[in-house]
């Protein structure tokens, strides 16, 4: 589909069904596209746009022993076998703020396969045109978040389990209330009657599953990085890729 003003993609990696999950929204935050697929579905509805802001739910690169060498340069034993070193900074930062992340280490060939088709996926975005946000005037912009990372900001606390009703419902009310136009979860409790409880016969379509919510929250992050610069954070090291979230970080969660 072609869109004759700016989309702003989020993209996971991660889904269990097909290799990509994505969903675009449009300058005024209508969700104009979500959907599942593989390597080339994704490309050819990029390459229709005209211009696109994406968020990539996906490490860039594996860690380059930065955080190794900060926990090294503070131990009184520099020599001594440090666990938990073999991540990015990002993750290290997350982590020392109480956000659980999957640390990245630090050869390709170590990381998850969901990892190596971020990898996969940058270098095909950046033979496309993308370039590193930001990059003033470019029309083709890319960037890396994460979803869990960016619930916590925009909830102020550690979202509840992502797989639960409770938690995709917490993740949705809060996209709805930050203007993104989903579906407003609180008409699931308008459709539930006695009867409908008692035959577990719940209106569970006004609910997102998980892992679009996923790509939602990203590709809020990929607009606000566009629209409101101001109000987006990086956390990490450029070299090894930092991750943008859609706020600002507290000390801890």
């Amino acid at each position: 589909m072609l869109f004759t003003d700016s989309v702003y993609v989020g993209i996971d990696p991660a889904s269990g069904r097909k290799a990509f999950t994505y969903a675009a929204l449009d300058r005024d935050l209508n969700l104009v596209t979500l959907a599942d697929g593989e390597m080339e579905d994704l490309t050819a509805f990029l390459g229709a746009q005209r211009s696109a802001v994406l968020a990539v739910s996906a490490p860039s690169k594996p860690n380059l022993g930065l955080v190794r060498r900060r926990l090294e340069s503070q131990s009184l034993t520099p020599a001594l076998h440090l666990r938990g070193a073999d991540l990015r900074v990002a993750e290290y930062d997350l982590r020392e703020r109480g956000i659980s992340v999957t640390g990245t280490p630090g050869r390709a060939e170590s990381c998850a396969s969901w990892m190596q088709s971020g990898f996969a996926l940058y270098a095909k975005l950046s033979r496309l045109g993308f370039e590193t946000y930001p990059q003033e005037g470019a029309a083709y912009q890319m960037l890396e978040t994460n979803p869990h990372a960016c619930f916590c900001v925009l909830l102020d606390q550690v979202p509840l389990s992502k797989p639960t009703l409770e938690g995709r419902l917490q993740r949705q009310l809060v996209l709805h209330e930050h203007g993104v136009r989903v579906k407003d979860p609180m008409d699931f409790f308008e459709e539930i009657t006695r009867f409908k409880l008692m035959k577990g016969n719940l209106p569970l379509d006004l609910v997102y599953a998980a892992d679009m919510l996923d790509v939602i929250v990203a590709a809020y992050t990929a607009w606000l990085a566009a629209h409101r610069p101001e109000q987006i954070v990086h956390v990490g090291d450029p070299s090894e890729g930092q991750v943008v979230l859609p706020g600002h970080l507290k000390e801890k969660y």
